[in-house]
């Protein structure tokens, strides 16, 4: 450790609340998929900011879009119009099929709006009572008071409680006991369509059916949560239509603002239109520099970038699998596209991160004993080989 890494975390240790448990490694610039510590050592990124960076890091399309807007407007506030705002909604309705959008700062924020909006819908409709909610085990959703509610590990939620009332968590290898918690009472269904943080767990095809069902059964809205799965970083703009689910509201972040935070709420017309004027708010939500970073973001993806991105996620579910046949410690591999998920048979899953740390490839722990990979969406073949093969040796010396 160089006396400089030093320095700065005696001084985060004495000014920054102590919220993080962080890795002792300051990076100071980064490069495509690769970040530099202080030290000048490259590191092949595959947690991406926990999925932020889509593009990688210093991408020049991106920084030449920020530079340009900083050098001309960055904010004006939602009290009047911008001509980025209405592009950018223009494209995500166009892409998720769903006919407005709202603009906030972060996917939890993003959620927040989700859970407003819903219970909205119900109070325009006369129906007071419509103010539950269900979602699932491991889900995560966030760390505001609304998110959390629905956010399922009592680890994240035990020390906040009382927290909003009326929510009910399905568990996720049970589907056929959703019908019973789902009636008249039920604002909406909150789901991930592939849980992030609880592990990368994909929806099974029978908790699809069941959720359908109970939205077809009762007229309960259903959410879904693309934050960490949409985007295309799972393949498609939205896993949740690709699994056969219709959301009514969808949140968005992470990979949408590739490194600017943004946020989004993408809502059905029927609930649009029970939305008034004051409803909801932000200061920074939708400003021209996040939207500008945003539409860069769909630029790349769209103008070249989606095969390209498909069959990256298609090498590192092979590489992967092929990794769990070498590797008995290796019980499951978990995840699409460019999301996924590396499950142990024990507590292997910390070894196998600062193995691969030491190795230069940063990965990280989710959901107890997962080793996850959100590499940017601009992850090379060579990049995925390189990534792979310092996993295999990680796993191997975790083995010796």
């Amino acid at each position: 450790m160089t006396t400089s890494t030093m320095d700065v975390q005696a001084l985060d240790a004495r000014h920054v609340l102590q919220t993080y448990r962080r890795q002792p490694v300051i990076f100071e610039r980064g490069d495509g998929v690769r970040l530099f510590d202080a030290a000048g050592r490259g590191y092949l990124d595959f947690v991406s900011g926990i999925g932020v960076a889509s593009l990688g890091h210093a991408h020049p399309a991106l920084t030449r879009a920020l530079a340009a807007q900083a050098a001309t407007l960055l904010h004006t506030s939602n009290l009047y119009f911008h001509p980025l705002q209405s592009e950018l909604a223009a494209r995500l309705t166009s892409l998720t099929e769903l006919e407005r959008a709202f603009f906030c700062n972060s996917g939890t924020e993003a959620m927040e709006a989700c859970l407003k909006f819903a219970r909205r819908y119900w109070h325009t409709a006369g129906e007071m009572g419509r103010t539950r909610f269900v979602a699932f085990t491991h889900a995560f959703h966030g760390r505001t008071m609304g998110s959390l509610s629905i956010t399922w590990d009592e680890h994240y939620r035990a020390p906040f409680a009382p927290l909003i009332p009326g929510v009910s968590f399905v568990d996720t290898e049970a589907p056929e006991t959703l019908a019973s918690l789902v009636d008249d009472s039920t604002a909406a269904i909150v789901v991930e369509p592939i849980q992030g943080e609880g592990g990368v767990r994909p929806l099974s095809p029978a908790l699809v059916d069941a959720i359908s069902a109970a939205c077809r059964r009762t007229g309960t809205l259903l959410i879904a949560d693309e934050v960490q799965s949409g985007s295309w970083r799972t393949g498609p703009f939205l896993r949740s239509r690709t699994i056969g689910l219709s959301p009514d509201l969808v949140s968005l972040g992470k990979a949408l603002g590739a490194g600017v935070p943004v946020g989004a709420t993408l809502l059905s017309g029927k609930v649009a239109a029970a939305i008034a004027p004051g409803d909801h708010g932000t200061t920074y939500g939708g400003n021209l520099l996040s939207c500008r970073a945003a539409l860069v973001f769909l630029d790349m993806l769209e103008h070249g970038g989606l095969e390209r991105v498909r069959e990256a996620g298609q090498r590192l579910g092979t590489r992967l699998s092929a990794l769990a046949g070498r590797h008995e410690v290796i019980s499951d591999v978990r995840g699409a596209g460019l999301m996924r998920g590396i499950a142990m048979t024990d507590a292997a899953a910390i070894a196998v991160v600062a193995a691969a740390q030491e190795r230069r490839l940063l990965v990280n722990r989710t959901g107890g004993n997962v080793v996850r990979l959100l590499p940017p969406l601009s992850v090379s073949d060579e990049e995925i080989d390189e990534a792979v093969r310092i996993l295999d040796e990680a796993l191997a010396e975790r083995a010796d």
